[in-house]
């Protein structure tokens, strides 16, 4: 009765200063300490809100400090004042009463809130998937948010999204798949596997999943699109986290992550530094069957990497509605890769013709520059009523110098020397507009527009040893400028209701591209304009069951390197070669899936359909036991396939995730009068358990299947193998010790033959098993994280 009577003589003073506030029209100060009922303890980031009396939209707010303490400012004339923090419960105190510039509201303690507790820990301990309008929702829990791990890691816990040993993301088997920092391109999220290494899971919201991108996503990339969503930061003063990290082969890094945030400002960097070995065992066989003749050789290759990371940026907060971001990355990495390669000949009696080695040493150093500038404003009238501008600006240049050496070890004298020169330079500049306008919480418009422009100029150099001296070799010397500029527009239009939900939209793309060889004036130039339409539509049948459909078209462009037709001559018997005159692919996508929650258990279920023109394939050329590699516009490809991710956990220490893919192809096409006509199929599964140990300690163990399937030519194997990982936390989780086994039984090999009438290939790849051991500590309010430096192109 007297905590009542307190709290309403509480709330009556303080009506009666808010009164004489309004009529002084004057800025209000309200300050107060925010603490525990129970354990008379200072609850940090704890939020403090002044909201309108009569719309109950908020008007202002904050959060506390370490000591639970709070100052907030006001000139509105009629609010009331709100405390909550998660699993308490909340107080609001109403209009005051009492005059004066200060409300004082004391000591404010908050009791906990049981039941909310329960249904904070059920719903935010495990990682879930749910549906939206076109995309399916994967929600960070604290399963993953409190491991430590990597954006890449978190990546992998994602139904039908893959991360393989090089850190490359691929989207239901394919690796067209786009990266997307919060809806838009990044400089933590370019080249796929590069910097989000040094994204952690509890930095993570959520990670949206979009098989089949709505006309407001960028065209490009048949497999979809992955948008990782950062948590708004909200932790105070100075926070941050480094890093150690070890492995075998030679792994080596640290990092730092740094914030420091403000009112205004939010301050981030990140440095990093390390040096790695990427060893490949390989193995390749040409056989001559007219001639009966062939060529063996074996050996192993090194990428020898020294980098240096950095990252500096701000968040500049210039109101409530307005936000300014700018942020840059400059990473510089040292290249050496020694290799050592053994050749044998072999005549049509398989006799030995000729033994010789083949050993290189290439020296690189490639700088990076990227830059990013963003303006988004949100207006008063929804939440969800925003305008966002982004540009950004990157910057690669590769010079590289090469030695090859050929030693005689018996037999036909194979003596020879080359070098080679690379000098590379390449510029993408990407400026974006996006706008939403929801008229209603119902119906929702999105317009806006893109523009990427990409320059890059290669002036690649081959010298053959002659008579002592080194001559330029003109068939594989030459200049190549490859220019490329896209515009983008679009529009959508949504309505989104309780059970039902549709969105249709339209994208309009004009293509520039232009090639030239400068030595002898060999100039390519392709313009085209497409339109891509999509449509979408959602059905949730219960709280537990959901359907969607979804239609769009999609385009690949061919990447440099696939139009870059200077030969790679590491292996001068299996020579690797662009097409200038490659043009884009296009596929029309269609899909159905459905999500189930039943208890412990959720699953999803899809089949889709893809029809693809003009499919870019490798095709092999064989001369002379050399076999050259350049992809070629082959025909039209339907596949059809079905799609089952399930996530289950029967009892609180354990959460197992299974993925299963499988699809069949129908591909129809002629090259050079050659008919490749063929149907196929191939499947993938993955399987993860994760046990949940006594004393803060978390096991996971990763089987993967892919099986074998057939190409235009050749026939690629299947393989099986599996990836460990233990974490160990301490400190209160405040530090991590981890240690991962990626290809524990070393029995991840890559394998591929093609058999034709006059000629048979096979290949072996191999890079082995990798273990790595870590150690991360958080300060302030950091949490520990993972680093990962740059991943090399």
């Amino acid at each position: 009765m007297t905590r009542h009577l307190f709290s309403f003589l509480f709330m009556a003073l303080l009506f009666f200063k808010v009164d004489v506030l309004i009529a002084q029209n004057e800025t209000v100060k309200i300050i107060g300490k925010v603490y525990e009922e129970s354990g008379d303890r200072p609850i940090e980031f704890a939020t403090v809100l002044i909201a309108d009396n009569e719309t109950k939209k908020p008007i202002k707010g904050t959060t506390t400090l370490e000591d639970g303490s709070f100052v907030l400012e006001t000139q509105a004339s009629n609010f009331y004042i709100e405390v909550s923090f998660i699993g308490f419960k909340s107080k609001s105190f109403g209009q005051p009463v009492t005059r004066g510039q200060t409300i004082d509201l004391g000591t404010v303690r908050l009791s906990e809130d049981t039941q909310q507790l329960e249904e904070v820990v059920v719903q935010g301990e495990v990682s879930r998937t749910e549906f939206k309008l076109d995309k399916r929702v994967f929600n960070v829990g604290k399963d993953l948010s409190t491991t430590g791990a990597s954006a890449l890691e978190v990546l992998n816990n994602v139904p039908s999204v893959n991360v393989d040993i090089e850190g490359q993301i691929s989207l239901r088997g394919s690796q067209g798949v786009q990266i997307l920092i919060n809806g838009k391109p990044s400089v933590i999220a370019s080249e796929q596997g590069n910097t989000l290494g040094t994204i952690t899971a509890d930095m993570i919201e959520k990670v949206e999943v979009i098989t089949n991108p709505s006309a407001k996503y960028d065209a490009e990339g048949t497999s979809g699109i992955i948008n990782i969503v950062i948590k708004k930061e909200e932790k105070k003063g100075l926070n941050g986290s480094v890093s150690v990290n070890t492995g075998a082969p030679n792994n080596h890094s640290v990092g730092v992550s740094l914030n420091r945030r403000t009112e205004k400002f939010n301050l981030f960097s990140q440095l990093g530094a390390g040096y790695r070995e990427l060893p490949n065992d390989l193995e390749n066989r040409n056989v001559d069957l007219m001639n009966n003749t062939a060529i063996l050789s074996y050996g192993e290759e090194f990428r020898n990497e020294t980098f240096y990371n950095f990252i500096l940026g701000t968040d500049y907060y210039i109101n409530e509605n307005n936000v300014l971001t700018l942020s840059g990355n400059f990473a510089l990495e040292i290249e050496d890769q020694p290799s050592n390669t053994s050749f044998t000949s072999l005549d049509a009696n398989e006799d030995i013709v000729s033994e010789w080695e083949r050993t290189e040493v290439t020296d690189a150093t490639n700088p990076k520059f990227q830059y990013e500038l963003q303006y988004k404003k949100d207006f008063e009238d929804h939440e969800d009523h925003t305008l966002l501008f982004s540009g950004l600006g990157n910057f690669f240049g590769k010079d590289q110098s090469s030695k090859f050496e050929n030693s005689t070890i018996s037999g036909e004298d194979n003596d020879a020397n080359q070098q080679t020169r690379t000098d590379f330079k390449e510029s993408v500049f990407t400026f974006k507009l996006d706008y939403t306008k929801p008229f209603s919480d119902k119906w929702t418009m999105e317009t806006g527009a893109q523009y990427v422009l990409n320059d890059v100029s290669n002036d690649y150099e081959v010298n053959n040893l002659v008579n002592g001296s080194y001559v330029n070799d003109p068939g594989l010397t030459n200049v190549f400028e490859y220019d490329q500029k896209v515009l983008g527009l679009y529009g959508t239009g949504s309505y989104e209701g309780a059970k039902w939900g549709l969105k249709m939209g339209v994208r309009l793309e004009q293509t520039d591209l232009n090639t030239l060889l400068t030595n002898t004036n060999e100039a390519n130039s392709q313009k085209y304009t497409n339109l891509f339409p999509s449509a979408h539509s959602s059905y949730k049948i219960t709280e537990k069951i959901s359907l969607q459909a979804g239609y769009s078209k999609r385009i690949y462009r061919p990447r440099l390197w696939d139009l870059n037709p200077f030969f790679n001559i590491r292996n001068n018997y299996s020579v690797r070669q662009g097409n200038p005159e490659l043009l884009p692919e296009f596929t029309d996508s269609y899909e159905l899936t459905s999500i189930y929650i039943l208890g412990r258990t959720s699953i999803n279920m899809g089949i889709y359909h893809r029809y693809t023109t003009d499919v870019i394939e490798r095709v092999s050329t064989f001369e002379d036991n050399v076999n050259t590699v350049r992809p070629e516009n082959i025909g039209t490809n339907r596949a059809t396939g079905v799609e089952f991710n399930a996530k289950y956990s029967p009892i609180n220490w354990l959460v197992l995730n299974a993925d299963f893919n499988y699809s069949t192809f129908a591909r129809e096409g002629i090259f050079e009068s050659t008919n490749f006509d063929f149907s196929g199929d191939q499947y993938s599964s993955k399987l993860m358990a994760k046990l949940k140990l006594p004393a803060d300690i978390d096991l996971e163990a990763t089987g993967n299947y892919q099986s074998s399937y057939e190409t235009v030519q050749s026939e690629v194997e299947d393989q099986l193998f599996m990836d460990l990982g233990v974490r160990k936390k301490l400190l209160k989780g405040k530090a991590v010790l981890s240690l991962s086994v990626r290809d524990a039984f070393a029995s991840r090999v890559s394998e591929s033959a093609i058999a034709q009438t006059d000629y048979y290939i096979y290949n072996r790849r191999q890079r082995g098993r990798f273990v790595a051991f870590g150690f991360s500590y958080g300060f302030g309010k950091g949490e520990a994280m993972e680093f990962s430096g740059a991943k090399r192109r």
